[in-house]
């Protein structure tokens, strides 16, 4: 008899990481087609800041080559875009006229960068910071020299800014809010790390609102206005003010879509037949968009997908890392904290150094760090667990344990009671 037949829209992180999970699970369980919108086989995104600061290739970012496809048995269709799902006749139509029937669909077609409705958006000069092809465009444009404008304070808006610096351009990052990365930092960390970009040679514009990108007579971005009238010239403009889920696929053939679109716990959309996991996806009114969250949803699709149905997705804790070099920042949970928990700080100004733990009933529910990241993972296991710290209260900020120590909940070793031990 004839395999059922398995179709992923979306050649990405997500996506392929769910067809990792399912050949683990069910190998040859499905005939698989995959549809990819670029030319190229899937490859780590989050990788892309390496490769424009020069630190990495393209092909030391591929994830699966196209011999990994080929391997497997799966139909790999490289640069083309699914126009269409006929959910009534079970099958996907692609820009080219390609046609495959399927018996589960599954979505994981990512998100796309928000591009500011403001005059000039479409103009020469003017990219986004999501895919090989804009990194590519970026070190073209680089080599050229000039001024560089990058409009978004966030982590890519910074990953692009310091990689576009270190390729020679001068750069300045414009951001609408008082502090950089105002949603992954509190305000101490966010001001020693625009201390520490302002050193190398960036620029930051804060509390500007973009008005206009202005143009030469060729078609070409010349400069950035704002709304208080000022301008700044630009031979590139960035936008890396967000992204917005990609939906339209899912919403033109019925899918329940809110601000992704809808699935439950086990990554099903208001469609049985299909899944939707990654950056497309709205769980619990949720769309995530870093990669240990997308990772966690492919497990649980492909559990069901593999027919096995005891998976659940509850949702993630999510946690941040910046990718410039030589700059440390992590953070996790609720790093701001409230009325009813309890901060923990140390600042060393002259190493450099800020942490800040954040307590609520004695469980760590966040961790902000700058500086000194090394014990950022255990924090984030502890968040994540919503184990009681209350016996690791006074010497938490100095880090996990080495496993030759004694246990967290136990006294030290009575035989040897002057051992040094770390001092809070």
């Amino acid at each position: 008899m004839d395999k059922p037949k398995l179709v992923l829209v979306g050649n990405g992180m997500a996506g392929v990481r769910a067809l990792e999970e399912l050949l683990k699970i069910a190998p040859g369980l499905y005939d698989i087609t995959v549809f990819g919108a670029e030319p190229h086989p899937n490859y780590n995104r989050i990788m892309l800041s390496p490769v424009l600061m020069g630190e990495q290739t393209l092909d030391d970012i591929v994830l699966n080559d196209v011999d990994w496809y080929a391997a497997h048995g799966i139909r790999l269709l490289l640069n083309r875009t699914v126009t269409r799902i006929d959910r009534a006749r079970r099958r996907v139509h692609a820009d080219d006229g390609t046609v495959a029937p399927y018996d589960r669909l599954l979505l994981a077609t990512g998100s796309t960068p928000f591009v500011l409705p403001v005059p000039g958006h479409d103009l020469r000069g003017v990219i986004g910071f999501r895919d090989i092809q804009d990194v590519q465009r970026m070190i073209a444009a680089a080599a050229k020299g000039g001024h560089a404008v990058v409009i978004g304070g966030g982590l890519l808006g910074l990953e692009a800014a310091s990689g576009l610096s270190a390729r020679g351009m001068r750069a300045s990052v414009v951001h609408l809010g008082q502090t950089l990365l105002d949603r992954q930092l509190d305000v101490t960390a966010a001001n020693l790390l625009r201390a520490t970009l302002e050193a190398r040679g960036l620029q930051f514009l804060m509390a500007r609102q973009t008005e206009a990108i202005l143009g030469d007579d060729q078609g070409h971005v010349r400069a950035v206005r704002f709304k208080d009238g000022t301008e700044i010239p630009a031979d590139l403009v960035v936008m890396a003010a967000g992204v917005r889920p990609n939906i339209g696929l899912a919403r033109s053939c019925g899918l329940h879509t809110e601000r992704g679109i809808v699935v439950s716990d086990t990554l099903q959309t208001y469609d049985p037949c299909i899944y939707a996991v990654g950056e497309c996806a709205s769980h619990r009114g949720v769309a995530y968009g870093l990669v240990a969250p997308l990772y966690e949803q492919a497990r649980v699709a492909a559990n069901h997908l593999a027919r096995i149905g005891s998976g659940r997705y509850p949702g993630s804790v999510l946690s941040t890392k910046l990718k410039v070099t030589g700059v440390d920042v992590f953070s996790a949970g609720d790093f701001l904290g409230g009325a009813d928990t309890e901060t923990i700080t140390l600042t060393d100004p002259l190493a450099g150094v800020y942490k800040k733990l954040v307590i609520q009933d004695g469980r760590l529910v966040g961790a902000c760090l700058y500086g000194d990241t090394a014990d950022g993972a255990w924090y984030f296991r502890l968040i994540r667990e919503g184990r009681d710290v209350a016996a690791l209260r006074d010497r938490l900020m100095w880090g996990e344990e080495p496993a030759n120590e004694a246990p967290a909940n136990e006294e030290p070793a009575k035989e040897a009671p002057g051992a040094a031990r770390r001092a809070a």
